[in-house]
């Protein structure tokens, strides 16, 4: 497999991170938020407020696996894995890592929740999306990585680590 994926919560770094290693390896790199807002023609937060969050789910899900790219490293949306149709395709042409970040620490990063375009149910926390993703999270990678790094140097060091050991 050619591509990478990097897969975590809101906040744990998969696009930033996404964009340092795709520089590193010389590939090309994949938002899958920014390419729903492309089909849609709105941003994140207008989808999931005019369609809810499990049609969203769906359509996040229909979108992901449409992807077809080689040597790219793929950052999808957090809730990539609530639907087994986008992170099977995923898993299909990718090897999949997991910025793996304590509940804490993304709650310290992410002050706008209502606002940032994260799929969750009314009434739900962080944490309470948290506690349903990181099982599967671990689940579906190939590689789980602690993206809890002092640096993003660092953290991108650790991802390339774990690659280097495939």
């Amino acid at each position: 497999m050619n591509n990478i994926t990097l897969i975590g919560m809101p906040g744990s770094g998969k696009s930033t991170i996404g964009v340092l290693l795709a520089k590193s390896l010389g590939f090309g790199f994949i938002d899958t938020d920014l390419v729903i807002q492309q089909q849609q023609g709105v941003l994140l937060q207008q989808v999931l407020d005019r369609v809810g969050t499990e049609a969203f789910l769906d359509l996040e899900a229909d979108a992901i696996a449409g992807v077809v790219c080689d040597r790219c490293v793929i950052a999808p949306g957090g809730s990539v894995v609530c639907r087994e149709k986008g992170i099977r395709h995923l898993k299909d042409i990718s090897t999949v890592v997991y910025l793996d970040i304590p509940c804490g620490v993304l709650e310290q990063r992410i002050q706008n929740m209502g606002s940032r375009g994260i799929a969750f149910q009314p009434g739900e926390t962080l944490a309470d999306v948290y506690r349903y993703r990181a099982p599967l999270y671990r689940r579906y990678a190939d590689l789980i990585v602690d993206g809890d790094q002092r640096s993003l140097e660092a953290s991108l060091s650790a991802v390339l680590q774990a690659l280097i050991g495939v």
